[in-house]
C-alpha cells in the first residue's frame, strides 16, 4: 500500500525543505506554512522515496526527505506514471494531479548540493479538493 513518509516544507522558495509532524492541506492554497503555497496549480508537490533511492544509487549521499524540495514524501507509488487529473485521498484531504515533472531552476540549492535533481524527471504536482491534516504514515489511496 502506498503512503506517506514525510511532510515537508519551506519558508522561503527555491530551498531543501524540513519536515514537520503534520501539515494542514487548505483548497485553493497548499500546506499551510510553505512558501510554495498559493492559488496555482502547483500547490503541493511530492516525490516518491524510490526516486530519492535512485540519487543514492548514483552515489549521491546525505540524502532525506525534503532535499529536493518536495512536500511529500510517498513511498509504493510510481507518481510520475499516475496520469493528470487523478485524484490522490490521504487521510480526509484529497488531491488532484496537475502537472508531472517540472522544468529545472539551473541555479537552486538543490542541484548546488547533489549536483542533480530528479524533481523535474519524477516529481508531481497537485492542488488541494479537500482540505485536512496529513501525516507521515497516512495510506494514499489512488481515486482515478
Amino acid at each position: 500500500m502506498a503512503k506517506v513518509t514525510a511532510v515537508n516544507i519551506s519558508e522561503k522558495k527555491g530551498v531543501v525543505k524540513h519536515p514537520i509532524e503534520s501539515g494542514f492541506l487548505k483548497i485553493d492554497h497548499g500546506i499551510v506554512g510553505d512558501a510554495h503555497a498559493g492559488n496555482w496549480h502547483r500547490q503541493v508537490s511530492f516525490l516518491g522515496e524510490e526516486s530519492i533511492d535512485k540519487m543514492r544509487a548514483a552515489g549521491v549521499e546525505g540524502l532525506s526527505s525534503g532535499k529536493f524540495a518536495e512536500n511529500i514524501t510517498t513511498e509504493g507509488i510510481v507518481l510520475y506514471e499516475l496520469p493528470v487529473g487523478t485524484k490522490l485521498k490521504i487521510g480526509e484531504v484529497v488531491l488532484e494531479v496537475t502537472q508531472i515533472g517540472k522544468e529545472c531552476h539551473k541555479g537552486c540549492e538543490i542541484m548546488k548540493l547533489v549536483g542533480d535533481c530528479i524533481m523535474p524527471r519524477e516529481g508531481i504536482f497537485a492542488r488541494v479538493l479537500t482540505e485536512g491534516y496529513i501525516k507521515a504514515g497516512d495510506d494514499i489511496v489512488v481515486e482515478a
